[in-house]
C-alpha cells in the first residue's frame, strides 16, 4: 500500500474512533500532500511524503522546544502527542553505532577524502537511507569522520 493509501485508511480510523489527535495530525498531513500536488502539478511519491513528513516532526520538535522554553508545557504536551502520531510513519531511524557503520561503507565507496567530499557522502546516505536518519547528527559524524 502507498503512504498516501495508508494516511487516508488511517484517517478513516481516527475518524471512526474518534482519536482526536491522529485525526488533527492526518488531516494537517493530507491537507500538505493536496498543496504538494498542486504545487508540483502531479501525484506525489511516497518519498515527497516521507520529505513532508519529516518536516511536520521538525516543526513540532521546534514547538516543544520553544514552548517548554517559554514556559507553555500544557502545548508542549500536545505538539508532543502529535509528534508522536507523525513518527509512527517514518522508517525505522537507524542507530547511532548503524549509522556510523553506514557512514563509513560510504566514505570507502565514495572515495572521500576530506571535508571537501562531504557533500558527496551526504548525497550517498540520503539516495539510501531517506527519512531513516537526523540530518544534523549524520552531518556531524561525517564531519567528524572526514576530518579525522
Amino acid at each position: 500500500m502507498s503512504m498516501k493509501g495508508r494516511i487516508e485508511s488511517d484517517y478513516i480510523a481516527a475518524y471512526k474512533a474518534k482519536d482526536a489527535v491522529q485525526l488533527a495530525v492526518l488531516r494537517h498531513l493530507k491537507t500538505a500532500i493536496k498543496n504538494r500536488e498542486v504545487e508540483l502539478m502531479r501525484p506525489v511519491s511516497d518519498d515527497d511524503i516521507l520529505d513532508l513528513i519529516s518536516r511536520q516532526i521538525k516543526q513540532r520538535r521546534d514547538s516543544i522546544d520553544q514552548y517548554t522554553t517559554h514556559g507553555r508545557p500544557e502545548l508542549a504536551a500536545v505538539e508532543a502527542s502529535e509528534l508522536d502520531a507523525l513518527v509512527l510513519y517514518m522508517p525505522q531511524p537507524l542507530g547511532d553505532a548503524e549509522l556510523g557503520e553506514v557512514i563509513d561503507a560510504l566514505v570507502r565507496e565514495t572515495g572521500a577524502a576530506g571535508p571537501k567530499d562531504m557533500g558527496k557522502v551526504m548525497q550517498a546516505l540520503t539516495a539510501g537511507y531517506k527519512g531513516r536518519y537526523d540530518g544534523k547528527k549524520a552531518s556531524e559524524a561525517v564531519r567528524a569522520r572526514l576530518t579525522s
